[in-house]
């Protein structure tokens, strides 16, 4: 039996950990005493406990330490001053110093460098490196948010000089060995408020009867050069972020809204797929090259769809209806093939938040997307998997987004949770597209479609970037790549270069090098992609805690959103998502059932889709949390006790951390 594995610590706010080790089942177990100084995220080496039944481990080694900074709270105790983390899965406090405070006071949200990491039960000890204000305030509150997801949300100046230097106007040079677009009627169609501007429309009916859809994206890589400074930040920032009334760009707005942007009546340099495609649906040819264009107009999802309905608009909208009923016809044909390949399409609708002037939270609201989006999405889509499949079957090194195939165990979770509704499904050994697809279309209109909405998109994998071309399973594609956002997604623009340089004929299909960099590009680009999310995802419930703040009271009708041994999550119609606890809801004896994933009592049962009414009751902007209350019950607040340990300690013996490669003598792997 193996005894040492290497793995990523997952820590508690309780002092033990586990580690997953990849083709093991279990995760190991790692108690308070056997965490050798290890924190949440720190890269280990494990013994495994031979007398322990279970996957008892203890934490022989730290390879890498993925906490330099913690950002907290700066309180001060009987030991002086020291940092609370606001990470939940960092037990220790960090004890500062008077020297090393700097000008921050008790009470400001901190970031303190990690000077020392003990290896037994002590605290780290460190120093304050930036002070982000007062803790109780949103605005620090969402700095604090964004630092910790590791968001760059500002440019260095030479990035910043670097993009300046790209200039507003592209020159004839620029130009040479392009094909020139501007006879073409083509426009993009966006958001009110986008100003990133990458992919752009051209669309005509053939005379076999065919259509020639082209899709037009703004070639970033003619500027963002691959090794450059530019390319270095991109690289690092992996994607743009879209928190709540505002973007934190993968590129200097002088790229991204200036000379990239595919902005109305200017000509831009674009990378276009040419598709010809059949009233079938199949794409029969394409093209692939590069080229300049000058959009005709700028439009909107929503003026887009008033005119296909026949409502008044401006002039710029009629004189392009003709394209647009033929998109919308296109649309329509490749709709219809990919629901017929099991394309999978979830009715979750997004939030919208509106603000005023001061850029206050004064409304949030429930925001679908419409027809006009399904027709960008669908020209999207069949773009990305016509470049993936060009490019697999050329076999040129590539950057693949893919989604696998849902795991037994999640497939499990979701029948079980069906049976509990009285749904009896069965699936495949072997599932398909068509299979989640047939689910969904069975409870159509029924009550607990929302809900089974959300369970059934919990039981699939996560889409990530891969070197290799996997299929993507929600999109029912057997090839599939992002192309179409090079100003938003290093993965696209990455590719971009790849195809820039297999039109010139400078690709080497055996380049190490190129290899190498698609799979580190791949992992860079999906860890980037998680950090933005989780990151929006926080600062989206610290604004809905903040708008809800000045609702307390209030009663609402909301709908069961999830379930828990500890209470139900309950979404307003608003999309506003809050807590009622046991304590909260109506007195019984309630019991978990994990496989229907239900609360039961003797007199009341609460299962995902359930409608209940609510009250407002408690609001915590640190936490991002919102509690509520069953109408009728008096709210009883949770009390959490205190239990952080300050211990005596003797600086002098405490070393500063190491971070050695070798142990046993093999090499730290990366």
């Amino acid at each position: 039996m193996e005894k040492y594995f290497e793995g990523t610590l997952i820590g508690t706010g309780k002092g033990f950990g586990f580690v997953k080790i990849e083709g093991i089942e279990e995760d190991f177990f790692i108690p308070p005493t056997s965490m050798f100084g290890a924190l949440d995220g720190d890269k280990v080496v494990i013994e495994r406990v031979p007398a322990k039944e279970n996957n008892v481990a203890e934490v022989k080694k730290i390879l890498e330490y993925n906490n330099p900074t913690i950002i907290g709270n700066l309180m001060y105790g009987l030991m002086g001053n020291y940092v609370v983390p606001d990470n939940p899965r960092i037990h220790k406090t960090v004890l500062i110093s008077p020297k090393d405070l700097g000008n921050a006071t008790v009470g400001d949200k901190v970031i303190a460098k990690i000077t020392a990491q003990p290896s037994g039960p002590d605290d780290l000890l460190g120093e304050i490196v930036e002070v982000l204000g007062r803790a109780s305030e949103r605005s620090v509150l969402e700095k604090a948010i964004i630092r910790d997801n590791k968001i760059r949300d500002t440019f260095p100046k030479e990035v910043l000089d670097a993009a300046t230097a790209c200039g507003q106007e592209i020159n004839q040079k620029d130009k040479e060995g392009r094909v020139d677009l501007t006879d073409r009627i083509i426009c993009t169609i966006d958001g009110d408020d986008t100003k990133d501007i990458d992919d752009a429309i051209s669309i005509s009916k053939l005379k076999n009867g065919n259509y020639l859809l082209g899709v037009h994206i703004a070639d970033v890589g003619q500027y963002v050069k691959k090794g450059g400074v530019i390319d270095q930040e991109a690289f690092a920032r992996g994607t743009s972020t879209y928190p709540p009334g505002y973007v934190i760009p993968m590129l200097p707005s002088s790229l991204s809204n200036g000379i990239c942007s595919l902005n109305e009546g200017v000509e831009r340099l674009t990378l276009n797929c040419d598709m010809e495609i059949n009233p079938d649906g199949e794409t029969v040819n394409h093209k692939i090259y590069e080229g300049f264009i000058k959009s005709n107009a700028r439009l909107t999802y929503d003026k887009v769809k008033d005119a296909l309905e026949g409502l008044p608009v401006e002039e710029k909208y009629q004189n392009l209806l003709p394209q647009l009923k033929l998109m919308h016809e296109l649309s329509d044909i490749l709709g219809a093939k990919k629901e017929a390949e099991g394309y999978l399409e979830f009715d979750l609708p997004e939030t919208e938040f509106l603000f005023n002037e001061r850029g206050e939270v004064v409304d949030i609201q429930r925001h679908n997307n419409h027809f006009v989006h399904q027709i960008i999405e669908n020209f999207m889509v069949v773009a990305n998997e016509t470049v993936a499949e060009h490019f697999f079957k050329e076999k040129v090194p590539f950057i693949y987004r893919v989604h696998e195939v849902p795991t037994p165990e999640k497939s499990t979770v979701l029948l079980n949770f069906m049976e509990g509704l009285g749904l009896s499904i069965r699936l495949p050994q072997c599932v398909t597209p068509k299979d989640y697809q047939d689910i969904l279309k069975s409870i159509d209109g029924s009550p607990y479609e929302h809900a089974l909405n959300k369970v059934l998109l919990m039981s699939l994998q996560k889409a990530r970037y891969f070197e290799k071309c996997l299929g993507h399973f929600g999109l029912a594609s057997t090839y599939y790549t992002h192309f179409t956002s090079p100003i938003r997604r290093y993965p696209d623009l990455s590719i971009h270069r790849i195809i820039k340089d297999y039109l010139h004929d400078k690709v080497d299909k055996n380049d190490k090098h190129l290899k190498a960099f698609v799979e580190e590009a791949s992992i860079q680009a999906s860890e980037t992609e998680k950090r933005s999310e989780v990151g929006t995802r926080q600062i989206e419930d610290l604004r809905m805690a903040e708008y809800m703040k000045k609702h307390l009271g209030e009663q609402h009708t909301g709908t069961v959103n999830g379930v828990t041994a500890f209470g139900v999550f309950v979404e307003l119609p608003s999309t506003v998502e809050g807590l009622v606890r046991i304590e909260n809801l109506p007195e019984d004896e309630y019991e978990y059932d994990e496989k229907t994933m239900t609360l039961r009592g003797h007199h009341h049962t609460y299962a995902y889709g359930d409608e209940i009414k609510v009250q407002v009751a408690k609001v915590d902007l640190v936490k991002r949390q919102i509690d509520f209350c069953h109408v009728g019950v008096e709210f009883k607040e949770k009390v959490f006790k205190e239990n952080i340990r300050r211990p005596k300690i003797d600086r002098n013996k405490i070393k500063p951390k190491e971070n050695k490669n070798k142990f046993f003598g093999k090499k730290n792997k990366k």
